[in-house]
C-alpha cells in the first residue's frame, strides 16, 4: 500500500548550531500545557493521560529539566465540553503563555481547538487514533492514523476470522463518521456489497442498547459471519458490553474490533463475558519488553498497583520525549524551530520498535490486535512491522491525490495532480 509519503533530507536530529539564530534559550519554568477532560463523559479516558503527562514532566525534572529549565504542568479541565477546548486552549496560550500543549481525545474536541493553535501558532501533540483527512503544521499527530488501526483491523476481520456482514457502530462525532466512510468504501472495494454493511451512531454518553443489539444480531440472520467495529467513544462503551452479554453474545458469534476501548476502559468493568472480543492498537500493557516492564513499574509505583496503561499514554510518552529531544536539538522552545527539529526524530517505543516522526507530522507506529482476557488485560495475537501514518487516506478518490510534507513542500495538501498545495478541508 502507498504510504504517499515524500522522501525528506532533514537529519534525525538537527543539532543546535545547525539552526542559526537559534542560541540556548528558554524562560524558566518552561510550561507544558496539558489540555484533557477530568469530568464529563470523556474523563474515564483522559484522566490517565493527564496522569501520565504528570509523571513525565516530573521524570524530566528529576532528570534536569530542559535546556536548564525545570518543566511546569499547567492543567486545564475543558470538562468534556468541545467549545470549552478551544477557550481552554486560548487559555493556556495567552494567560499561561505554554510552550507546547499536550492534549485532547475526541476529534471534536481537537477541531476545535485547531483554528486557536493555528492563529496562536501554538504546538499541539495529539495522542489518540483518529480519522486522519487532516494535516496542520501546529499538531503533531502520535496516535494512529487509519491505516494503522482501521485498515489493519478490518483485514483481520476478513482474513482471519472469515467476517461477511460488518455492523459500523460509532458515538455521533467526526472521528466515527469520517473513520466508517473510509471503512465503507474499503470494504466495498474488499468485495463486501452495501446491503451487508450496517451503520448506527449515537450519541455520547449513550445507555440503551437494546435495540442497536438486536438489530446487530438480526444482521446475521442469513447465516453469514457478522462482524462489528466499533468507535463507540467514552462510557457509553460500558452500556454496550453489558447488553452484548446480556443478550448471549459471546465473541464466537459476533466478536467486536473496538478502537476506543484499552486497558483503561476494561479496568472498570466485568469483563469475563467480554473475553474474546478485540482491540486494535499500536500499544497494550502486555507487551513483552524491557522497556515497557520499566514504563510500567514506573506508572504503579507513582499511582497504584491497580492502576493500568493505555496506548494514548505511549504515545504521549513518545511524543513528549520526542518534544524533549527537539527543544534539545533546537536550543529554543520557539515553536517553528522545534517544529523543524521534530522531523526525523527517533525514540524507541513500548513494543521493541522505534517510532519516527515523519514530515506529515505523523508517527511509524506497529498495529496490534489484541485478545480482551478475563483479567481486562489483552493477549496480542498480531503485530505487525512499523507502519508510516498517513494524513490522507488511499480509499477515498479525494484524498488518494493528496501527501502532506511539511518539511520539504511546507503543505500539509498537496495534490500531485495539479502538484499544487490547496487549502486544507474541513471534516465538518
Amino acid at each position: 500500500m502507498s504510504m504517499k509519503l515524500l522522501t525528506t533530507t532533514t537529519a534525525a536530529a538537527l543539532l543546535a548550531s545547525s539552526l542559526p539564530g537559534f542560541a540556548q534559550e528558554a524562560s524558566c519554568p518552561i510550561k507544558v500545557g496539558v489540555l484533557h477532560s477530568l469530568s464529563g463523559t470523556m474523563a474515564i479516558s483522559e484522566t490517565t493521560l493527564k496522569d501520565t503527562m504528570e509523571m513525565l514532566i516530573e521524570q524530566q525534572n528529576a532528570a534536569g529539566g530542559v535546556l536548564g529549565c525545570e518543566l511546569e504542568a499547567v492543567v486545564v479541565d475543558p470538562a468534556s465540553d468541545w467549545p470549552l477546548f478551544a477557550e481552554k486552549a486560548r487559555e493556556l496560550l495567552t494567560v499561561h503563555k505554554v510552550d507546547v500543549t499536550f492534549g485532547n481525545w475526541t476529534s471534536v474536541s481537537r477541531k476545535s481547538v485547531l483554528p486557536v493553535i493555528e492563529e496562536l501558532n501554538g504546538l499541539l501533540f495529539y495522542p489518540v487514533q483518529y480519522e486522519g483527512e487532516e494535516s496542520s503544521k501546529n499538531v503533531f499527530y502520535t496516535g494512529a492514523a487509519p491505516n494503522q488501526q482501521a485498515i489493519p483491523a478490518t483485514d483481520y476481520f476478513l482474513e482471519e476470522l472469515g467476517v461477511e456482514k460488518f455492523a459500523l457502530l460509532g458515538t455521533d462525532y467526526v472521528y466515527p463518521r469520517t473513520t466508517n466512510n473510509i471503512l465503507e468504501s474499503y470494504l466495498q472495494q474488499q468485495g463486501i456489497a452495501a446491503d451487508d454493511i450496517f451503520v448506527n451512531y449515537t450519541p455520547f454518553g449513550h445507555s440503551d442498547w437494546s435495540k442497536i443489539v438486536a438489530d446487530v444480531v438480526a444482521l446475521g440472520a442469513d447465516g453469514k459471519k457478522v462482524g462489528v467495529i466499533s468507535t463507540i467513544n467514552g462510557d457509553a462503551n460500558v452500556g454496550f458490553y453489558k447488553e452484548l452479554a446480556a443478550a448471549g453474545i459471546s465473541a464466537d458469534d459476533i466478536p467486536v474490533v473496538a478502537f476506543s476501548v484499552g486497558e483503561e476502559e476494561l479496568s472498570g468493568l466485568d469483563t469475563s463475558n467480554l473475553v474474546g472480543h478485540l482491540a486494535a492498537w499500536n500499544y497494550f500493557q502486555s507487551a513483552d519488553t524491557e522497556a515497557n516492564e520499566g514504563w510500567i513499574a514506573a506508572w504503579k509505583a507513582r499511582m497504584g498497583e491497580e492502576r493500568v496503561t493505555n496506548d494514548p499514554m505511549e504515545a504521549h510518552y513518545i511524543g513528549f520525549n520526542m518534544w524533549v529531544n527537539a527543544v534539545e536539538a533546537a536550543g529554543t522552545t520557539d515553536v517553528d524551530a522545534v517544529r523543524t527539529a521534530m522531523y526525523g526524530q527517533e525514540f524507541p517505543n513500548l513494543t521493541g520498535g522505534t517510532a519516527v516522526m515523519l514530515p506529515n507530522h505523523h508517527l511509524s507506529k506497529p498495529v496490534l490486535i489484541g485478545e480482551i482476557q478475563a483479567d481486562g488485560q489483552f493477549d496480542i495475537i498480531s503485530q505487525t512491522a512499523e507502519v508510516p501514518g498517513d494524513a490522507w487516506t488511499d480509499f477515498l478518490p479525494e484524498s488518494a491525490v493528496l501527501v502532506s510534507d511539511w518539511a520539504e513542500l511546507g503543505c500539509g495538501m498537496y495534490n500531485t495532480e495539479t502538484e499544487s498545495c490547496v487549502q486544507i478541508k474541513s471534516n465538518y
